[in-house]
């Protein structure tokens, strides 16, 4: 919530299984009193996976996409994000996902000590700002999107990141750590009484 001066924090993850679909019929326009319709069947030519950074100072995306989502693909792109902020001292935001815990993953920390990760609490992943990023993302450009090839849908994920950056601002918590604290605790108290009842 409150970094060095000088330190760079970035919120990673990565969003998988983006479908590349295209419809079987026409979308129908949208028109007067009549919301924008499309069929329900499609025909899916395979999928991508989006490993992004967002920069919390300024809202920033970086982003590969990929084919996979595998180790090597987290420390490529983590190789890339050390590239970016050279010489500069990098706060990285994660889920408990085991790419980002496993031994690679360690081992790379340990070999790059200008960068840290600092996990989110189990169950939260809510608290990393990549995910609003993701939610924008999804709802702006992939609800709605046709496309006839998984390098079709590669290509429009990359213009979307460039046009997103064009106009991006950072997210402000609404709500202050002592509210969030409040949920937490009331989130515990809740499986604790659950737990209890269901002995």
């Amino acid at each position: 919530m409150q970094p060095p001066e000088n330190a760079v924090v970035l919120c990673v993850d990565e969003k998988t299984g983006i479908q590349a679909l295209d419809r079987t019929q026409p979308m129908l326009p949208l028109r007067a009193k009549r919301p924008r319709c499309w069929t329900n069947e499609y025909v899916r030519h395979g999928t991508r996976t989006v490993l992004a950074s967002l920069e919390v100072k300024t809202g920033k995306v970086f982003a590969h996409v990929k084919e996979t989502r595998t180790s090597a693909d987290f420390l490529s792109f983590l190789d890339e994000l050390v590239k970016r902020y050279e010489d500069q001292r990098l706060y990285v935001v994660l889920d408990n996902l085991n790419t980002h815990k496993n031994e690679k993953a360690r081992n790379w920390l340990r070999l790059h000590p200008n960068v840290s990760f600092h996990y989110t609490p189990t169950h939260a992943s809510w608290v990393n700002l990549i995910e609003c990023f993701f939610s924008i993302l999804t709802r702006q450009g992939l609800q709605h999107s046709v496309h006839k090839s998984s390098k079709d849908l590669e290509r429009f994920l990359k213009a979307y990141f460039a046009k997103y950056n064009d106009h991006c601002q950072p997210f402000h918590w609404t709500k202050g750590p002592e509210k969030l604290q409040h949920i937490i605790e009331l989130t515990q108290q809740f499986q604790a009484e659950y737990a209890a009842a269901h002995l």
